[in-house]
């Protein structure tokens, strides 16, 4: 790849990042670990409602498969836990990308 792509694709970045970050940052507080762990305790009651979900149709007993309502209630706890991972995934994007603040966690073994 020639310098002049290399160099237009590093400037892109920055302008990504600082787009990005004038946007996004001022829309949120610094974000500590403290503040995220309701949000991962959704997501891990939602992947355990999904899960719940096709263990409960399993143990059913239909011999003939699962009705058509049982896999309507699998699809609609399988559409809430994947759009819940799709957006905690975009927010560690956000996080990683340095397009947020974040609280600098402090030592507690002073």
């Amino acid at each position: 790849m020639p310098v002049n792509n290399n160099r237009l694709l590093l400037e892109l970045e920055n302008y990504r990042r600082e787009i990005n970050r004038e946007i996004i940052n001022p829309q949120f507080p610094e974000l500590s670990l403290e503040d995220l762990k309701p949000l991962l305790s959704m997501v891990a009651h939602a992947r355990a409602s999904y899960v719940r979900e096709l263990l409960d149709i399993a143990s059913s007993g239909n011999e003939g498969g699962p009705s058509q309502e049982q896999i309507k209630q699998l699809k609609n706890h399988r559409e809430t836990f994947d759009e819940l991972v799709a957006a905690t995934n975009a927010l560690e994007a956000v996080i990683h990308r340095d397009y947020l603040d974040v609280k600098s966690s402090s030592s507690h073994g002073d």
